[in-house]
């Protein structure tokens, strides 16, 4: 009999902080393997996001609540049944449960810690001593993008997640305003599944065209983590059509400086417009991952932006990936 190609998905993160000038990460040890490793594991379910999976993996093992960073390399590797795990990985870095990340993490839900005989231990170690503290080799490719990224000058990020509106009412069927134009009942379930994605990286303000079918996109996420919404003119498709620069300007600026975890929820026509303000800071090979043809997004889908800047450099994204909530 051949063996399984079965894949088991697994998320987790590689926690940092600098102490001194000393880079340090968050390592785990589970007296079942007598293993160092880093914090991860399996998806709660199917429809668990990834980047949840990592956020909650990351509390359960060792107490510490996260904001995911740029991605890091994925690590794969056999299991005995010849099934193959598939670890994703994001930098992270330790958030105040009551600091302005507190929403956020309450939209996550109740995320208890594991048991001491699953890790009995979580330690800060140097990232240098932690290479060879690792128990796995393949474990070491995320820590050497992270320390290159640490040596760089660019592994303090910050994050804006672009998300399209869910699926709309058609505008053959609504003889109101466009302007008003719901969602439809897929469209709610949409913006629900959304909740867990932006509660993931943390986001602590919501932008939003005006329109009622962006507005109820991201309205859940906002009541689940106590936001408001506030409201863009610019982005909607009628602004933008008048006046594109409008919208590039808006984006550029939520590019180009360090700030709180943000999501911008806009219009299909607009992306056009929101993608060449990200072109414009990519270097290429962040732009050959870029969504290039029309739609852009798939309805409620989630482009992730992770922006870094050395001193004296203009910002740029570093790291970008998309996300979409079940159907």
């Amino acid at each position: 009999m051949g063996k399984s190609r079965r894949e088991v998905l697994a998320a987790g993160a590689v926690v940092w902080r600098v102490v001194g000038r000393r880079l340090e990460v968050l390592l785990i040890h589970r007296p079942r393997y007598d293993d160092w490793s880093w914090p991860k594991g399996k998806l709660d379910s199917k429809d668990e996001p990834l980047p949840l999976c990592a956020v909650r993996e990351v509390q359960e093992e060792t107490g510490v609540p996260v904001l995911l960073g740029a991605k890091l390399p994925t690590v794969r590797y056999k299991l005995p049944g010849g099934a193959k795990k598939v670890c994703h990985y994001w930098a992270a870095t330790p958030v105040e449960p009551d600091g302005p990340a507190a929403g956020a993490l309450r939209a996550r839900g109740k995320i208890k810690e594991c048991s001491k005989h699953e890790v009995d231990e979580a330690r800060w170690v140097e990232a240098r001593k932690a290479a060879k503290m690792l128990t796995r080799a393949d474990d070491t490719e995320p820590l050497g993008v992270l320390m290159d990224m640490f040596e760089e000058d660019m592994l303090r990020t910050w994050t804006l997640l672009v998300v399209r509106h869910g699926r709309a009412k058609k505008r053959s069927a609504w003889t109101e305003g466009e302007d008003t134009r719901p969602l439809t009942p897929a469209g709610q379930r949409q913006s629900n599944g959304l909740v867990p994605i932006l509660a993931a990286f943390g986001v602590q303000e919501v932008i939003s065209s005006p329109w009622e079918r962006c507005a109820a996109t991201v309205r859940p996420f906002a009541e689940a983590s106590d936001n408001h919404v506030v409201l863009a003119p610019e982005i909607t498709e009628s602004a933008a059509k008048k006046r594109p620069a409008g919208v590039r300007a808006l984006v550029d600026d939520l590019l180009g400086r360090k700030r709180e975890v943000t999501a911008v929820c806009t219009h299909r026509p607009v992306l056009p417009f929101v993608l060449e303000a990200i072109s414009k800071r990519s270097p290429h090979r962040v732009l050959k991952r870029l969504p290039k043809e029309n739609p852009y997004l798939r309805t409620a889908e989630v482009l992730v932006l992770h922006m870094a800047r050395r001193q004296h450099r203009r910002a740029r994204v570093v790291s970008v990936e998309t996300y979409r909530p079940p159907s």
